[in-house]
């Protein structure tokens, strides 16, 4: 998912294995800290309500696999897709849904979990369906929020961290389909100095 939110390099061009280099932005111990402080405020505002995690596909899997683990009490998760599309390889703003849930959450409280959230546009996209089904609360948990991309008014509820405008990897991000089992983020150069 978030190369089709964060730019690859001007002309989208392949670039060959091997070529790009990365860098240490959040190391596996860093996030992981921050990982446990988020399920603690997650649980003190519902202290007694069963949770249902909805991770968006892929990039949230490894966040959402250690929020649950770290939060107490009564837990289940789901899983949704979804994709930007149009004729360009950057966000066009439509969004199309590429896996639904696999079950209802009327009167469920919902966390959706998120790897990044930078333009905003998808995540508005999955709350406008989400609020619809008539959940009993649905809040936001991104591990990672671009503030500096943000183009429409939507933020989270709990936030990781919030990071520079850089291409990152590592920890369920991807360049490619590649680098998603880092187990720190870190910020992804290409040759060129393009990102």
């Amino acid at each position: 998912m978030p190369i089709k939110k964060q730019r690859a390099n001007k002309n989208n061009a392949p670039v060959p294995v091997g070529t790009e280099r990365v860098k240490v932005l959040l190391s596996q111990a860093k996030i992981q800290k921050r990982i446990r402080e988020m399920a603690k405020l997650i649980r003190k505002d519902f202290p007694h309500e069963p949770l249902l995690l909805v991770g968006v596909l892929k990039g949230a899997v490894l966040f959402l696999a250690d929020l649950a683990r770290q939060i107490t009490g009564e837990v289940t998760f789901d899983f949704i897709a979804v994709s930007s599309y149009g004729k360009d390889s950057r966000s066009s703003g439509q969004v199309k849904l590429n896996k639904d849930l696999d079950s209802s959450i009327e009167g469920k409280t919902v966390i959706v979990v998120e790897d990044i959230l930078d333009t905003g546009l998808t995540l508005r996209y999955l709350l406008r369906i989400l609020q619809q089904r008539k959940p009993k609360n649905l809040r936001v948990a991104v591990l990672l929020d671009k503030v500096e991309r943000r183009l429409t008014d939507v933020h989270a509820d709990y936030v990781g961290f919030p990071i520079p405008n850089e291409f990152v990897v590592g920890y369920g991000l991807d360049y490619a389909e590649r680098y998603r089992n880092l187990a720190d983020v870190k910020i992804l150069s290409l040759p060129g100095g393009s990102h």
